[in-house]
């Protein structure tokens, strides 16, 4: 089970983190992702990281100001997005899988968390 939180209403320039907290199962084996949908769109690949260690992946919208990192401790992955924009208005959601930009790769979901970035 995924569960990601930390969601919320943020003006353009501010902050957020969110995370992904897995529980129930090992997703060791797994590559962590973070995905968005907007409304009226598909849902887009924002980033990724093996829970096993090793390199970090992201869209290009997210690079340079996104950054994901995990806690094995906790279990949880988290998704730090600094200087956020309009246009990152979404629901984010974290799943777990291969490592791929194809959401349909993914097995496992969280149930989403809404980002609003104001103007």
């Amino acid at each position: 089970q995924l569960q990601a939180s930390g969601g919320g209403l943020v003006q353009a320039g501010g902050s957020l983190r969110l995370s992904c907290a897995a529980s129930g199962r090992t997703f060791s084996r797994y590559v962590m992702g973070w995905f968005r949908q907007a409304p009226g769109k598909e849902r887009e690949f924002v980033g990724a990281i093996p829970w096993s260690g090793g390199s970090t992946y992201y869209a290009d919208s997210a690079k340079g100001r996104f950054t994901i990192s995990r806690d094995n401790a906790k279990n949880t992955v988290y998704l730090q997005m600094n200087n956020l924009k309009p246009e990152d208005t979404a629901i984010y959601y974290c799943a777990a899988g291969v490592f791929s930009y194809n959401p349909d790769d993914y097995s496992y979901w969280g149930q989403g968390t809404l980002v609003t970035v104001s103007s």
